[in-house]
């Protein structure tokens, strides 16, 4: 099989590496990808919102899987694009990505599926603004509608704050604070069957203890060892399955990768959020410790077969993952900084610890590869347990240079020495 990847985050890194390592995958491709996805892929120029331009890419290379990584192609109707060509695509339509596109749409729909969620007004106007913000008091929780990069969400007890973000918003979701843990699912489903993943945990703070502002995710790890064992069938039961079944009732079925964003609260599961792709972090770490080689299981949601497909199979193991970030973000991030250190950790902690390249290039005058976004890098490593892959991911990120960078040291630290305590 040919396979195409749209996209140039760690999230198709993680995907590209996956694929590379599937022995049924005879040609990888990824458009536009990045300096790290080179290496085990072909890259090609394309405006990944170009519906018809993916399309005729994905026809010229005669690919028989298209794999849409990130929101925004979806929700421009990109997969709609390759499938009207006659190539399977991996991902929903831009009908059904609305469950991502706009939160308001997601509240009607699990509110028809009997999904259990946060209370929540949809505001456009600013009487409307503080008629919810004093609903609900703090700490306050204000969602952009619409796709926001992973920054359109402001949960903070400071009113003001609330306020103003929600006054930038336009139209905006205001709903209740979900106290505890959060967990993330990921879900493949052909419109109908619907095949869980590992859950994950991601760290959404920029600083350690969960300070600073909201980023797009510094952190991540996998399984999660304080979780009750029936979680995931659980949210497959109550959540992931009713809403893909109320979507196929209105006839916009929902084919791709369901990520159930989850607060463990006092009165249950509750989903904060859900996204039509997989997630950034979390993608790192759940492909981390899948064993069944992924195109297969792609391809069948994208054509219709999921219920055929062999269960999956996962490593007993663990996964870290910890983003590296350039400096001043989740503000203007510097770019152009040389990223040093890459083939160190590919010889010293190779195979068990690897990195994934985000918002990295390769400068054309001095061939070195440098940092071009926000997060630059995932540095992703498998253990035992959490305390060896967290130990793994730490070592190797000490080998990367990146001046004025920044990352979290607390990744899976709490629930690695619960499990070791």
């Amino acid at each position: 099989m040919k396979v195409l990847v749209i996209g140039s985050g760690a999230r198709e890194h993680a995907l590209c590496r996956a694929l590379s390592l599937d022995p049924d995958v005879t040609a990888l491709h990824c458009a536009p990808g990045n300096a790290g996805i080179a290496d085990v892929a072909e890259l090609h120029a394309v405006d990944a919102l170009d519906g018809a331009a993916v399309a005729d890419l994905a026809a010229s290379l005669e690919v028989g899987l298209v794999v849409v990584g990130p929101e925004a192609p979806l929700v421009a109707g990109v997969a709609d694009a390759v499938r009207e060509r006659g190539i399977p695509a991996f991902g929903p339509s831009a009908e059904a990505a609305r469950l991502e596109g706009s939160k308001a749409f997601a509240k009607d729909v699990m509110a028809a599926a009997g999904v259990p969620t946060a209370r929540a007004y949809v505001c456009t106007s600013p009487a409307e603004v503080d008629e919810a913000l004093d609903a609900f008091g703090p700490p306050y929780v204000v969602k952009d509608d619409g796709l926001a990069a992973g920054k359109g969400v402001v949960v903070t007890e400071d009113l003001e704050a609330a306020r103003a973000h929600a006054l930038a918003c336009g139209r905006v979701v205001i709903e209740e604070f979900l106290d505890g843990p959060e967990v993330s699912l990921f879900a493949i489903t052909d419109g109908e069957t619907v095949v869980p993943l590992q859950p994950a945990q991601d760290f959404k703070r920029a600083q350690d203890g969960d300070e600073g502002p909201n980023t797009g995710g510094m952190g991540a790890y996998s399984p999660l060892p304080w979780a009750d064992p029936a979680l995931v069938d659980e949210v497959v039961a109550t959540i992931c399955q009713p809403t893909v079944d109320e979507l196929r009732r209105r006839g916009t079925p929902f084919s791709g990768l369901l990520y159930a964003g989850l607060a463990i609260t006092s009165r249950g599961v509750r989903v904060i959020e859900f996204n039509a792709r997989f997630g950034d972090p979390e993608t790192q770490v759940v492909l981390a410790r899948l064993k069944t080689p992924l195109a297969a299981v792609l391809l069948a949601a994208a054509v219709g077969r999921l219920d055929a497909e062999p269960p999956l199979r996962w490593s007993d193991g663990a996964a870290v993952t910890v983003v590296v970030a350039s400096h001043n973000y989740p503000g203007t991030p510097r770019t152009g900084d040389p990223i040093t250190g890459l083939d160190k950790v590919a010889e010293e902690d190779g195979p068990k610890a690897y990195v994934l390249h985000a918002g990295t290039k390769r400068d054309e005058a001095s061939g070195e590869v440098v940092s071009a976004g926000g997060r630059v890098l995932s540095v992703t490593a498998t253990g035992s347990d959490l305390e060896k892959a967290r130990d793994r991911a730490y070592r190797a990120v000490g080998r990367i240079g990146l001046e004025g960078s920044h990352h979290r040291s607390d990744i899976a630290a709490k629930a690695a020495a619960d499990t070791t305590s």
